[in-house]
């Protein structure tokens, strides 16, 4: 089973990348938001009880899908150190059930951001969609530092569109494609 792990700060492309990358693997994407979708409705957004289910959630699906060896594409916003422990347990989910996690942390300047960060699809999917809230995320919390114990492939998604992104991906882990399997 492989994890591709896809991290960065809000608006770099991660979805947009997750789903080129599913197109040409058909790995399955669970993205960010469907753990925090899935809790918001009961616990407040931020609380501790909101953030312990979100994080139960996300370890156990990769837990299963790597006992079952389905092979997926994940997306995370990481904030250096603050997302240290969830990371690792999210890491060992996946390797102590026999999987790989490839990990991919995306960049691109603060004014590509500001420019996507404000997309009518954001807001409808519930995710931060102000300038003033990816300031304020950027300020309170480092949203650019790589995982400090993993190598990651680390790419610009500024100078790089969807599908080139992904193609470096697949090169880089060689990963399965639909139209090469055997690779």
């Amino acid at each position: 089973m492989d994890l591709v792990y896809l991290y960065g700060p809000p608006a770099v492309g991660k979805l947009t990348v997750a789903r080129e990358l599913a197109a040409r693997t058909g790995y399955r994407v669970f993205h960010n938001h469907l753990a925090i979708d899935c809790v918001r409705p009961v616990f407040e957004f931020g609380s501790d009880p909101f953030w312990r289910q979100v994080h139960a959630i996300r370890e156990g699906i990769l837990a299963e899908a790597a006992r079952a060896g389905r092979d997926l594409i994940s997306t995370t916003v990481y904030s250096h150190p603050d997302s240290d422990p969830q990371t690792v347990r999210r890491f060992e989910a996946v390797e102590g059930n026999g999987g790989r996690v490839c990990l991919v942390k995306f960049t691109c300047s603060a004014g590509i951001l500001a420019t996507r960060v404000v997309d009518a699809q954001r807001k409808t999917a519930g995710k931060l969609a102000t300038v003033d809230g990816l300031h304020r995320a950027m300020a309170e919390h480092d949203l650019f530092t790589p995982i400090p114990w993993r190598e990651s492939l680390q790419l610009d998604t500024g100078l790089l569109g969807a599908a080139e992104t992904a193609e470096r991906i697949i090169a880089e882990y060689d990963l399965p494609t639909l139209d090469q399997p055997d690779r």
